[in-house]
């Protein structure tokens, strides 16, 4: 099979675990771009926190796209223009707040380029470290939504969060898609939005099929991106059962998974470093 598209998740996929591209994932992205291939970031990332890995990867210059917010804005990287984008009204908004104070969790969402939250907490921090915004601590979380967001995250403990996400997918199913992006984040966006369905909008626009697509990921909301893609992988440190849907499995994000998946798949050669 010729490849014309790479998919890639960035968090534990993409990345290592100090947040960086190595050397060897680098030059195969590269290289494969030079082929033609389209490489097409898509993160739970807010598009903002997307900007300096696709500049890294030279997207721009090679007319490739980010697909942020599990999927809920599609961007062309070179023209900027924005294919697609989906939201949440401020009623969904309000009701997820309630839903989180029912469930004793956190939750945070995005106003801008900031991440806006009623009550500071361990994981919302991370959120922060990770995408690199600031965090908005405000006194009354419905009053400071005065627009509809992207998505909204619930955030907490893994196992509380678990039990929160099995709950809330029977409550809120044909209402929201809700998945786990990380253990301890628990993500909403607009009923029917995934990597997956935003992956199907992309290639239509581009005239690639989905058999002609490599999609690679670690966690939950990669999930549907895999399972739609010609050549689904998981990540060496994916979790067993993303696994056991994935068409392959390559290494970890610390030992160039992707770059040993763009060497055989796509430039057909061994890794060498």
């Amino acid at each position: 099979m010729s490849y014309k598209m790479i998919v890639l998740d960035m968090d534990d996929t993409l990345l290592r675990d100090d947040h960086t591209i190595s050397e060897p994932t680098k030059q195969a992205l590269l290289e494969a771009q030079e082929l033609g291939v389209k490489v097409v970031l898509a993160s739970g990332r807010p598009t903002y926190a997307m900007v300096d890995i696709a500049k890294e990867l030279k997207l721009d210059e090679y007319g490739s796209f980010i697909l942020s917010f599990n999927g809920a804005k599609i961007t062309n990287f070179q023209t900027k223009e924005e294919l697609f984008s989906s939201t949440l009204p401020i009623e969904t908004v309000q009701r997820l707040y309630d839903i989180s104070k029912r469930e004793n969790v956190w939750i945070h969402t995005y106003v801008g380029d900031t991440i806006v939250t009623e009550e500071n907490n361990p994981f919302t921090e991370i959120e922060a470290q990770i995408t690199g915004l600031p965090i908005h601590t405000v006194a009354d979380f419905k009053e400071a939504i005065a627009e509809p967001v992207v998505k909204v995250l619930m955030v907490y403990e893994e196992e509380k969060l678990k039990q929160t996400e099995a709950l809330l997918q029977v409550e809120l199913q044909n209402q929201l898609s809700v998945m786990r992006s990380k253990p301890y984040f628990l993500e909403f966006t607009e009923t029917g939005v995934t990597k997956g369905t935003s992956l199907a909008l992309l290639i239509k626009e581009l005239g690639i099929t989905r058999e002609e697509v490599i999609a690679m990921g670690d966690s939950y909301n990669d999930l549907a991106m895999i399972e739609f893609a010609g050549l689904g992988v998981a990540m060496g440190n994916a979790p067993d059962d993303i696994k056991r849907v994935a068409d392959y499995t390559t290494d970890t994000n610390n030992n160039d998974g992707v770059a040993k998946v763009i060497e055989q798949f796509i430039l057909h050669k061994q890794l060498t470093s």
